[in-house]
């Protein structure tokens, strides 16, 4: 099977839905040899903040000398983009080899797995062939249900935190998200919940008294972070008198250094070595895309995937930050499922003009639709159909009146939007 090959049958098993579950992924990893068994994981689950801890936590445990295979979703640049070792993306050779292996199997089985489950069963094989010390696998949804919770005995389970997202699958509530996202604590292994929230805390901890699972919790009283040290090439945070830089921009990755740091210490616990000038160097090299991710110097150009309420305020915090009371110009697609209507109150006093474009996605918001919601709210917005043409309107706007461009919304548009900037950058 070649790449093309790979893509027309994942394809094929994305027509078949998004269907919650582990009987399928479980009989197909069985069938596959349980690679979920053979390596050694840390398990990541939270509303936000898993792709920029499991990066920073990658660069570090690759940094101590460990080969570390990575899971995330959604694909921000191609679906090799979600399967990673050492924190390279793997190539389109590798995936439809893992692809052209693991498709007769699924087509053998009487109920046949989702597109994400092929995904998943497809990163396990990828850490055991590739001889993978650990791996650091993020859910794609919730936690219980999630096709990644097959693994049993994870070195260590993650809560980054708990707000509201995907309310249609995981509950209107705090406490019933936090129901979900504790489905990744397993029976007598550690967990670490990073968040704020007491009702989300209540239910992990009853979770993990439960499981018999010894529950962690950041003690900021280790760390300390100025936004003096913040500017657009990164920011330094300083843990126990030792000042550790981290290219990643915007406020939020003060917290999830916290969480990194934190859990560092658990994972040296649980028998791995990682020196201190490893976790110094890990963090001075890490790199992730489309988090107050600088593309284009002049005009001033960051890509933040934020599209959920939580999302948008801490984008909201990282414009304060870094450009004070300069406006800047918005550009904004989103999923027609995300609570846009919100976007305007949160950003209006921060911006002089938005563009609202449609992502290449069938859950994609009419870009008519939003703009008229954020021009109702005070944000005069205007629409456009194709995102190029978006692109190119926002940044010509940014350019003349000298203001940074900050494009928001959701992850699966970054690779439309970096594309249509390279041809307008040329």
């Amino acid at each position: 099977m070649n790449y093309t090959e790979a893509l027309e049958y994942m394809k094929k098993a994305a027509e078949r839905g998004s269907v919650l579950g582990l009987s399928r992924v479980t009989e197909l990893l069985h069938i596959m040899g349980d690679p979920q068994d053979r390596v050694r994981t840390v398990h990541i689950s939270g509303t936000n903040g898993k792709g920029s801890f499991g990066a920073m936590l990658t660069a570090v445990l690759k940094s101590a000398g460990y080969k570390v295979g990575g899971f995330s979703s959604p694909a921000i640049t191609s679906v090799t983009d979600s399967f990673r070792i050492g924190g390279e993306e793997i190539s389109q050779q590798d995936f439809a080899d893992l692809i052209g292996d693991i498709a007769p199997i699924c087509e053998s089985m009487e109920e046949k797995p989702t597109e994400f489950e092929v995904l998943t069963a497809a990163a396990f094989e990828l850490f055991v062939r590739r001889g993978c010390e650990i791996a650091v696998v993020e859910c794609g949804m919730g936690g219980d249900l999630d096709s990644t919770n097959v693994i049993k005995a994870p070195v260590l389970s993650v809560i980054t935190n708990i707000q509201k997202d995907h309310s249609a699958f995981l509950g209107d509530t705090v406490a019933e998200i936090a129901s979900h996202k504790a489905g990744i604590i397993k029976q007598g292994r550690p967990v670490y919940f990073g968040g704020d929230s007491e009702e989300a805390y209540e239910i992990i901890a009853d979770r993990a008294k439960a499981m018999g699972a010894e529950l962690f919790l950041p003690d900021y009283s280790r760390f300390s972070w100025s936004e003096d040290c913040c500017t657009t090439d990164g920011a330094d945070i300083v843990f126990e008198g030792e000042k550790l830089h981290i290219p990643l921009l915007g406020t939020y990755q003060f917290i999830n250094a916290v969480n990194v740091l934190s859990c560092v210490e658990i994972l040296r616990h649980q028998g791995l070595s990682i020196p201190p000038d490893a976790v110094k160097s890990g963090l001075a090299e890490v790199k992730w895309h489309g988090r107050f991710e600088v593309l284009c110097r002049e005009p001033l150009i960051i890509y933040d995937g934020a599209h959920n309420p939580d999302g948008i305020r801490c984008a909201a915090d990282s414009i304060r930050l870094y450009f004070e009371d300069k406006k800047v110009a918005l550009l904004i697609g989103v999923m027609a499922d995300k609570e846009y209507s919100l976007y305007a109150d949160m950003l209006g006093e921060l911006a002089v003009r938005a563009f609202a474009v449609k992502p290449d996605n069938p859950r994609s918001l009419d870009s008519e639709k939003l703009a008229e919601a954020l021009t109702e709210r005070g944000l005069p917005t205007t629409a456009f159909a194709d995102l190029s043409e978006g692109a190119a309107a926002a940044y010509s706007y940014a350019a003349e009146n000298n203001i940074p461009l900050i494009v928001l919304g959701s992850l699966y548009m970054y690779r439309e939007f970096t594309e249509a900037l390279g041809k307008i950058i040329g």
